[in-house]
């Protein structure tokens, strides 16, 4: 499998199979395959994880953990799905209840996944 260390900007989608080590940001969506290993920070639109994660994570809409994920670091995030059988170990920001108002970390995590897009 490929290994990739370094600091990574995209625009687009990114869709990890092999393993990463650094920091990844992406105005778009990052998919971690099962068997994948992450050693970075996060910074995305939307992330969905199967294999392993260790880093700090924000996601501006959705984190998913399928039930292979392993994930630990903490997240932050608007919506924060995890299937039985994953494992998470941190803390989590969310949006805040049914004010509809989005948390300080969660707002801080939009503004710079806007900032990436530009």
């Amino acid at each position: 499998s490929v290994h990739l260390e370094g600091n990574f900007v995209s625009q687009g989608d990114i869709q990890i199979a092999g393993s990463l080590a650094g920091s990844l940001q992406t105005a778009g969506n990052v998919r971690v395959e099962e068997g994948a290993r992450v050693h970075a920070n996060i910074i995305a639109r939307s992330v969905w994880v199967g294999g392993e994660v260790r880093g700090e994570v924000k996601v501006g809409e959705s984190l998913d953990l399928a039930p292979t994920a392993k994930l630990n670091g903490n997240v932050e995030t608007k919506t924060f799905s995890v299937a039985p059988g994953a494992v998470f170990n941190g803390k989590c920001s969310m949006k805040g209840g049914a004010s509809g108002k989005m948390s300080e970390p969660a707002r801080e995590a939009a503004k710079e996944i806007k900032e990436i897009a530009r």
